[in-house]
């Protein structure tokens, strides 16, 4: 049976379940004399993202009205493992999860995503919050209405993990977050083993998904009034390596970048062991792929990237920079960078600071070192102490930020197109939107324009924020 024929029947079966699904709520519904509730709530990157648009679709094709509150009769929480404390943030969650169910006994409970494939976290999970009623993996997303229906018949806890994925379901209902962008998942897994990277343990080795199906997906999302797109997977710059026809990510995007509506196309995320110069070319060269890339550092210094497994050097990322910047000269840089890994010293730390400042990112994510169970940098010595790690991260931290505000200031007074995609919070008069450099502006507009490209001034930079003002040409 070839692997078409495994995901369309997977597909129908969940379909099926789906249907058995809405017939058990409306009962149930019918019974209470309300619409049954339900809430998901992620934890994590833009992958968890996407998949809770897919478990709130099929949640509510069953007859689920979703709501913002965890009060609700059925939550979902869609979890990450990348660092202790967001197992801890979720520990703390289910605990009042449970004050909820004690008012009301009938409520369900589900966590799924990347911590349920690490078996201690699930015997922890079991033993410790029985009232836990639905538990899966990342690798069976789409089975969550299977599972809602052989809890609902039976009120016993069910408990799905697979190891791998043996299908890619796609065809499920979804409930996307703005009618006007999407993510879609071009593949799954990592390859990498990145030394304190939990990743490829939980969410398995590379598959991607054949380009056809990749482009249908995007045309449907346009003919939907989809205007700017995310290509997403743990490493795209890797993608099409495992197909039986390999296509490289390069390729891939210069057939994204004709799919007429699509007006936007980023990706995330890229690892710079495997970003091209056909890539660079072909973001260059594009007409709606975004002049972002975010291309993780992790580490300055070349020894401690190869204590990571990272498989560069200093030189290397720098000379891809370059080369980036050479082709791309309006093009915005963000990355993700680690301090205390394992071994590092003064020297290590003063590498990185030294990239910061040559490089000039216009924003980073900069991240403690958290020790992760499972991986090969739990075991090395040369642990570094608590207070070395919170000095050097403060310190960086402080100049990322400097640095990002003085990049952010050379746009000032240009007009730019932005997409508005909502209103602003803090001030109603105000429509709060992006860059194609992914930054934010806020500026007076009406909430008819959400969804829509307009060009806006820049009228005023604020840390890493513009105010504007809407202009005519």
């Amino acid at each position: 049976m070839n692997q078409e024929t495994i995901n369309f029947r997977e597909t129908n079966k969940q379909l099926e379940y789906i249907e058995e699904g809405r017939k058990l709520i409306k009962k149930l519904s019918d019974e209470k004399g309300r619409e049954l509730t339900c809430h998901v709530t992620t934890f994590g990157c833009q992958m968890n993202a996407r998949d809770s648009e897919k478990l709130r679709g099929i949640l509510e094709a069953m007859g689920y009205k979703n709501i913002e509150s965890e009060e609700a009769d059925l939550v979902i929480y869609n979890t990450c493992t990348v660092r202790e404390n967001a197992d801890n943030h979720v520990y703390g969650r289910l605990g009042i999860l449970n004050g909820y169910k004690k008012k009301n006994p009938d409520m369900k409970i589900g966590i799924c995503g990347c911590m349920m494939q690490e078996a201690e976290i699930v015997d922890k999970i079991k033993k410790s919050y029985p009232f836990v009623d639905i538990i899966f993996g990342t690798h069976n997303i789409h089975i969550l209405a299977e599972l809602v229906v052989k809890n609902l018949r039976s009120d016993k806890r069910e408990i799905e993990i697979w190891d791998k994925a043996d299908s890619i379901v796609e065809d499920l209902p979804t409930d996307r977050k703005y009618s006007f962008k999407s993510g879609i998942n071009i593949m799954f897994g990592c390859n990498n083993f990145c030394s304190y990277c939990i990743v490829p343990y939980v969410r398995g080795r590379e598959r991607s998904r054949e380009p056809k199906d990749i482009l249908n997906e995007i045309e449907k999302l346009s003919n939907d009034g989809v205007k700017e797109i995310m290509l997403l997977g743990q490493n795209v710059n890797s993608y099409g390596k495992t197909l039986d026809n390999p296509v490289s990510f390069a390729d891939l995007l210069r057939e994204v970048d004709k799919v007429p509506g699509i007006e936007r196309i980023r990706f995330m995320t890229s690892h710079p062991k495997d970003l091209s110069e056909d890539l660079i070319d072909a973001i260059a060269e594009s007409e709606h792929v975004c002049h972002h890339i975010h291309l993780p550092l992790q580490s300055g210094s070349s020894r401690i990237l190869k204590l990571m497994n990272r498989h560069y050097d200093k030189d290397k990322y720098l000379a891809l920079v370059d080369s980036i910047r050479r082709k791309i000269p309006d093009v915005s840089l963000t990355t993700d960078i680690i301090v205390g890994f394992p071994g590092e010293t003064e020297e290590d730390f003063e590498e990185t600071m030294d990239i910061v400042e040559k490089v000039r990112f216009d924003s980073a994510f900069t991240f403690q070192y958290s020790k992760r169970t499972g991986t090969p940098a739990a075991a090395m010595e040369d642990q570094v102490p608590k207070e070395i790690v919170t000095e050097r991260f403060n310190r960086l931290l402080k100049r990322v930020q400097e640095i990002g505000k003085e990049e952010t200031k050379k746009l000032e007074g240009q007009i730019l197109t932005v997409l508005p995609e909502e209103i602003n919070r803090e001030d109603k008069t105000l429509l709060t939107g992006r860059l194609s450099n992914n930054s934010v502006v806020h500026f007076p507009g009406d909430p008819s324009l959400i969804g829509s490209i307009v060009k806006v001034k820049l009228k005023k930079a604020e840390n890493f924020y513009y105010y504007g003002e809407m202009v005519n040409e």
